[in-house]
């Protein structure tokens, strides 16, 4: 029978004909972090462990020519090169172009021949000849989604690492950009670094010219020990300061019941029982890092442990936030609505390229409360006629300045001298508080919480590579960088900041908000930082903030530690039952047990001497461990009823025995140490300085 009888004729496929299935890339050690496009948003992952956008052209290349009839051919490539219509953006910076060139690495997916000619798929090309195509399969259904949503863009406009970052690690564009980048980036961080002396140091009964004096050596320490990491720690961009991890455990022994019938300077005498506590909770964390034992600890931490027990470290102080705020209502709130304000309806304005309302919420809603305030203060709206603000409370006879006394002395901005009395000029030096004092029940207890510490930094340096560098760090970098964090929270001993020093959590934020990942930004920076700790007035002008706008901002700061820490589970499948249930229960009972403890003993009408908002760190002298052994007591009373040790002992023990998979769990994946001395980008961003390197060679545990 005839070919064209219509009975026998072949079925025409589809039309337009499907274009073929393009070949899934393989997969990074960002994807082999276990997260998928469909759970957390990100982007894909090129072989080189550089998130980028796949390549524009290939949505072209195999689009069906309608008139045709037939797929449109990939256009020619003449030299090497796609024609100027296909081409990419240019680089906008030439040191960065370079400095890519001269790393060898491979971006953008095309693969270059040996003649430097470059292919339109990725093929090599030497001379005519031409590498023949791999075969195509039919990607899984993980790989299709994959597909579909690559280029999954945030609100903010982030797609992938390198498709977004104004410099990475290693740029230097110049010494402008630089200071004004570095100075950005510390100014987006300014409620990290300066207000938890604004809390810790009026609750141990000093004065506001030993608040500017704390202010002035956190500054002093952070801009040092930030130079320190930057330089022979994990090498990443990542700002060091007084972590709001070590407040609670500062509290804790501020009012521990030995300090509760001081006479005298009570300020000197509880600073020095602080320093020794984090003097040999540094030491500990040392010999964490340099020794090794970090490389084996890193296997019990992944995002589903990391992200409960940072989000408890922000959600564990409810009961200071509001309730101080409250004190002075209409002040304390604007301050709150005002960063709301910026930093989510207005984070999409930008101004010569920046986005000044997302990246300075913080310091503008400061300055426009403080403003406010200081104009209802000159008009008298919080003046009471017979009344002084210079008279304690104590000693007010009359009964309507009684009434009025909580709102001048929080809704006035002029009470505080702190500014008239410091000198324009001071150094902090080590010991300026006198010799530490050691107790080994409080010294364990800081060696507790320097663990929750060390746990997030591990968080911290994966996030940040992720954006910033070419690769992770190894488990050896991440064993250095936790080692030098050891020895930086000693130096705060040492000079008597009240708190460790440890990576703060907020760089990651500030590090994808600004769009800033060069270390010589934040090295710039903490210089400047540095020099601001030697004017006196610097330390005075912060330390006059009144403390409704301090608690005002602690609400908003450690709401966005608590997210921060929450958004850990982006690497992980967050819609996985095995995980919801992890961290349900961890941040439940983080809640729920230090409540326990911390209202066992307390009978309702009891008459407590220190403030309601201090209650909860007060547990050591009421908590249910009441052996003959004053020293265990004390310990397992306040470790207990801690947030986030609660929330780390359920989520390392869940997570390390209930069975799923890598992906599941979203496991980190570190860089090995053979591939990585042997990639020299990898050598570039993460080896020592100076050839201290090759001193320290032997010591294959804390390096490359």
């Amino acid at each position: 029978m005839s070919s064209s009888d219509p009975k026998t004729r072949p079925k025409p496929g589809a039309w337009p004909p499907a274009p073929d299935a393009a070949p899934v890339p393989p997969s990074s050690w960002a994807k082999r972090t276990g997260f998928r496009p469909k759970f957390s948003g990100e982007t894909n992952a090129s072989d080189s462990g550089q998130i980028t956008l796949p390549p524009r052209a290939r949505e072209n290349e195999n689009q069906p020519d309608l008139e045709a009839g037939r797929a449109r051919p990939a256009p020619p490539v003449v030299n090497g090169e796609r024609p100027v219509s296909e081409k990419g953006p240019a680089v906008k910076d030439q040191t960065v172009k370079r400095r890519r060139e001269a790393d060898g690495a491979n971006k953008g997916g095309f693969g270059t021949g040996t003649n430097g000619h470059t292919g339109t798929n990725g093929t090599a090309e030497t001379g005519a000849a031409t590498q023949p195509q791999q075969p195509t399969r039919r990607p899984s259904r993980t790989e299709e989604v994959s597909g579909v949503l690559p280029q999954n863009v945030d609100d903010e406009g982030f797609v992938g690492r390198h498709s977004h970052m104004r410099y990475e690690l290693r740029d230097t564009p110049g010494l402008v950009p630089i200071g004004l980048y570095g100075f950005q980036h510390y100014l987006s961080m300014l409620g990290s670094l300066i207000l938890i002396p604004l809390v810790i140091v009026p609750a141990m009964g000093g004065t506001y010219e030993d608040t500017a004096n704390v202010v002035s050596t956190v500054l002093f320490v952070s801009g040092v020990t930030t130079l320190l990491h930057s330089f022979f720690g994990s090498r990443l961009p990542l700002i060091q300061g007084p972590s709001f991890v070590y407040l609670a455990p500062a509290l804790a022994i501020i009012n521990s019941p030995e300090f509760q019938g001081l006479n005298g300077n009570n300020f000197k005498h509880i600073m020095k029982e602080l320093q020794g506590a984090i003097i040999i909770a540094s030491a500990f964390q040392a010999v964490l890092g340099y020794s090794g034992l970090m490389s084996l600890f890193l296997r019990l931490i992944n995002p589903v442990v990391v992200a409960p027990t940072i989000a408890a470290v922000g959600l564990s102080f409810y009961s200071y936030g509001f309730p101080l705020v409250g004190t002075c209502l209409e002040i304390g709130a604007m301050q709150i609505l005002l960063v709301i304000i910026f930093s989510l309806y207005l984070r999409k304005i930008s101004v010569l390229g920046h986005r000044i309302f997302l990246i300075y919420a913080v310091p503008l809603g400061l300055g426009i409360t403080w403003a406010a305030a200081f104009l209802l203060t000159e008009a008298g709206a919080y003046s009471y006629k017979g009344c002084d603000t210079n008279v304690p409370a104590s000693n007010i006879i009359s009964e309507h300045c009684r009434k009025h006394v909580s709102r001048m002395k929080h809704c006035r901005v002029d009470t505080s001298h702190a500014l008239k009395s410091s000198p324009w000029f001071r150094f902090p030096y080590p010991l300026q508080w006198g010799t530490p004092v050691f107790h080994w029940k409080m010294a364990l207890v800081m060696c507790a919480v320097s663990i929750i510490a060390s746990v997030d930094s591990v968080g911290s340096y994966h996030a940040s590579a992720l954006l910033v560098a070419s690769r992770p760090p190894t488990p050896g970098v991440v064993s250095r960088g936790i080692g030098l964090e050891g020895l930086s929270s000693m130096l705060a001993g040492l000079w008597g900041t009240g708190t460790g020093s440890t990576t703060l959590t907020e760089n990651v934020h500030t590090i994808a908000v600004t769009k800033m990942g060069s270390r010589r930004a934040v090295e710039l920076g903490a210089c400047v930082l540095i020099v601001l700790s030697l004017v006196g007035k610097v330390g005075g002008f912060i330390a006059s903030i009144p403390e409704v706008m301090v608690a005002a901002l602690l609400c908003f700061m450690w709401a966005m530690l608590a997210a921060l820490g929450l958004s850990n589970l982006r690497y992980s499948e967050a819609g996985s039952s095995r995980n919801i249930i992890i961290v349900g229960l961890s941040l439940f009972f983080s809640l729920s047990i230090p409540a326990y403890f911390q209202q066992y003993g307390i009978s309702p009408n009891s008459n407590l001497s220190v403030a309601s908002y201090f209650q909860p760190f007060i547990v050591a002298s009421h908590g249910p461990f009441r052996s003959k052994y004053g020293g265990v007591n004390y310990v397992m009373n306040t470790m207990l009823s801690f947030h986030m040790v609660i929330a780390f002992l359920v989520a390392v023990i869940l997570d390390n025995t209930v069975p799923g998979s890598p992906q599941e769990r979203g496991i980190y994946v570190w860089s090995e140490s053979d591939a990585a001395r042997r990639e020299p980008a990898v050598v570039k961003d993460y080896g020592l300085p100076f050839r201290v390197g090759r001193i320290f060679r032997w010591v294959k545990w804390v390096g490359l």
